[in-house]
Order: C-alpha cells, then structure tokens, then sequence
C-alpha cells in the first residue's frame, strides 16, 4: 500500500488492473484501517479516472455473492447519493412505481453514509427483511415484480470498509460504485449521479455494454429527477436537457422534495406517496424518475405514455401492492 499510496500522493492515476488489485486485497484485510482511510481520502481531493473506477468496479463484481435471474429482464433505479440535498427516497419509490407498473426491478441499496436516509434504512424500518437466498430474492421478483438486494449482504468482502465510510460521513469512490455493481447483472438501468464528469465516465463504462441505460443528473445538483430544474438525460442514443415541462410537470422548490429529519418520517413519507396521499410534488417527481425507467423497456413510446404508466401504478395501488407483498415475502427468510 505504501508504493500505491505514494504513487497517488505524487498525482499519478492507477491503472485498471492496478484499482482492481488493491481493492481486493482492501477486501482481504491486507491493510491497516488508516492505510485504507488513507486511499479513501485520495479519491476526496481528486477525481477518479475512467480506468480507476473500471478496475474498482470488476473487483466488486468478481467479489460478490451473484444472484442469476435467468433470461428475466430487469432495472435496478439507484443513485449514487452524496448530494447533500436530502430528499425523500425518490429512487426507491420510483423502483415500486415501476414494479406496479408491471416490470421487473432488482433494486441495489445500503444504509444512508452521506444523507440521514438511505434505501435499505427506509425498506428496513418499514418491515422488510433483507437476505442474499437467491432463490427467495427471485421468488419475490416473480411474485411482486421487485426485489431488494441489500449491499452488505451481497458484498461481504467490503465488510471492513463500512465502519471506516460511516466515521469519514462523506461521499467517497464507493459512492460512485454503488449503481455499477448489482449483483443481478440487470439488463436496464435508471442511475442517478451527483456531478456531469461522473455521468461521462459513466456513459464511458456502460457504452459498451448490452444494458439499457439512462443517466440523470439535475444542473443544480440532484442525482435524480428533482423538478426543481433542468436535468441532463445521458442513454446509449442520444443526450437531452430537459425542463420539467418536459415530463409536463411544474417546476417546484427544493423545500418541496424535502426527505425530514429522521428516518421515521423518510418511511412516512414513503408510505403516502406509494398510497396516493403524498404532496402532488413528491407523486410529480417520483412518477417522472419511473416514467424515465418504464420508457428504457419501451423506447419508442411516449414520454406522456410513461408519465401515465407511472401515474396510473400509483393510482390503482398497484405500487404500493410492489412494498407490501415484499415486506410479507421477506419475512420468511
């Protein structure tokens, strides 16, 4: 780690086998807690390479439990988080809108380590269970079109990393890695990142890949569709910047997507929006992220045609069906 840590000191950048060497060896306990706090904060004062990321992403991936869902085509809806802007779990309520929808989601979370409430915080106080059975996981997908795959469980090699993120409080790399390391392997994807630079090098990762995938980030900050702006919408066809008339809703105030203070009303929130009793700019926002996700499976339909599937798995209750059913499910395990 010493030569590696030099290596960075001195503004070099670590090849993409190199990246992959060194977190896995991370994963193996082959450093010390301030060697690892060390390579972290590296990636806080300077940005990550292509091939950085690409190499810390096929370590995560050759080390985690894989859940193989067969020929199943599947969106996993998730953010990189470190936005600071505390907003209502938009991704996570999107992901059932879209299970309600009819499509099947394997959703990729963790617990919150830059914000007060991450997916698995939310899912976790309202009852689901969280297990890495693979077959459980795809006889939930199959029976309520969403399964939820909690990081830890499916990376345990990053086991030792935890405690070290949780004391920094802050964004790091592995904030960027979340999105790219599901381990379902999902054929489409809806992510959202905090800056452009990272939606270019992600575009970079996923361009040559057989996923379908759209990249969000809003030009004031948000890694999701916030309405409270314009955001940029990155696919394998075509690069848009879109206002919120765009999904023919209105512009609204950040205050107005705020997420609460505490995770119980992260997971009151959740519950009215999924039951139709949410602010209208809490619904607004979330059906247009899903609208964005049901539009991957169906590319040459409609945004208005999207933004009414996502609507009407709201209004019919189909969505919040997606939680209950897999609250229940989840208990078995």
């Amino acid at each position: 780690m010493k030569a590696i840590l030099n290596q960075l000191f001195e503004h070099q950048k670590l090849s993409a086998d190199q990246a992959k060497e060194v977190l896995k060896k991370i994963a193996d306990g082959a450093y010390n807690e301030a060697q690892v706090a060390a390579f972290i904060s590296v990636y806080l004062m300077r940005s990550i390479s292509v091939d950085e990321l690409k190499g810390f992403r096929e370590a995560l991936l050759d080390l985690c439990i894989k859940v193989d869902v067969g020929d199943r085509q599947t969106i996993d809806v998730c953010g990189t988080g470190g936005d600071g802007k505390n907003t209502f779990n938009i991704s996570t309520l999107s992901a059932f809108v879209i299970a309600g929808a009819g499509y099947q989601v394997t959703k990729h979370g963790n617990y919150g380590v830059s914000s007060l409430c991450g997916s698995s915080n939310v899912l976790e106080h309202l009852g689901l269970k969280f297990h890495n059975n693979v077959e459980g996981l795809i006889g939930q997908l199959d029976d309520c079109n969403i399964c939820f795959l909690h990081a830890p469980l499916f990376h345990p090699a990053m086991k030792s990393v935890g405690p070290i993120r949780r004391q920094l409080g802050v964004k790091t790399f592995f904030n960027m890695l979340g999105p790219l390391v599901n381990p379902a392997r999902p054929t489409h994807q809806m992510v959202g990142v905090f800056n452009l630079q990272l939606a270019r090098m992600y575009k970079y990762l996923m361009e040559d890949s057989d996923t379908q995938y759209s990249i969000l980030h809003a030009i004031d900050g948000y890694d999701e569709i916030s309405l409270t702006g314009s955001v940029k919408v990155i696919s394998k066809e075509e690069e848009l910047l879109v206002t919120p008339s765009y999904f023919s809703k209105p512009r609204y105030l950040p205050q107005e997507i705020f997420g609460g203070e505490t995770i119980d009303e992260a997971a009151q929130i959740f519950l009215k929006v999924l039951q139709n009793e949410g602010t209208q700019a809490q619904k607004d926002v979330v059906v247009s992220n899903a609208a964005v996700g049901v539009k991957l499976f169906n590319p040459q339909a409609s945004m208005a045609a999207c933004i009414l599937e996502a609507e009407t798995s709201i209004d019919s209750g189909e969505a919040y069906k997606c939680l209950q059913s897999s609250i229940e499910i989840s208990q078995k395990y």
